[in-house]
């Protein structure tokens, strides 16, 4: 429900703040803002991307988390989709985007609304000759809570059930 609201919301967002827009400055203004926030967003999203693609990198080289610069990615593609998207409601969210702190804001809302049960993963670098080997486990299940047993029914009775007894 919420999705359709927002496809619903965000094009008469739009429509309202062309209309507002465009009768205050005129149309030949109004269309080159939009021509210019896209070649703008175009510029900057090429160059924050690559700058986070050097920080996944290395987040793999040093055999970190790479999560946090991975969701940074996935951000800036989206506000590059965004600011290439004609609008300036659009354009207003995809430029908030391109902030690196605005952007991790979202990261840490997204982050604590998402449940990670189990992670498991294994990397292997090697570096001059020597090669580095790394294990990660990560589990939100305790051992506490589970308890191994061996166990006998003594409830159970030793002929057919209930449900299967013939009727007199």
């Amino acid at each position: 429900m919420i999705l359709f609201i927002l496809f619903l919301a965000i094009p008469l967002i739009e429509i309202a703040l062309f209309i507002t827009v465009g009768g205050a400055i005129g149309l030949w203004p109004t269309l080159a803002i939009v021509i210019l926030t896209a070649i703008l967003g175009t510029y900057l999203v090429r160059q924050q991307g690559v700058a986070v693609l050097r920080e996944v990198q290395s987040s793999f080289s040093t055999l970190n988390d790479p999560t946090e610069p991975l969701a940074h990615g996935a951000m800036i593609l989206f506000s590059g989709a965004l600011l290439l998207t004609p609008g300036f409601f659009t354009d207003a969210f995809g430029f908030a985007l391109l902030i690196p702190a605005f952007r991790s804001v979202v990261f840490r809302a997204a982050k604590a609304r998402i449940k990670v049960s189990s992670v498991q993963f294994q990397s292997t670098m090697s570096t001059g000759g020597t090669q580095q080997s790394r294990e990660y486990t990560y589990s939100s299940r305790s051992d506490a809570d589970v308890i191994e047993a061996d166990y006998t029914d003594l409830d159970k009775p030793d002929g057919p059930s209930g449900w299967t007894q013939p009727r007199d």
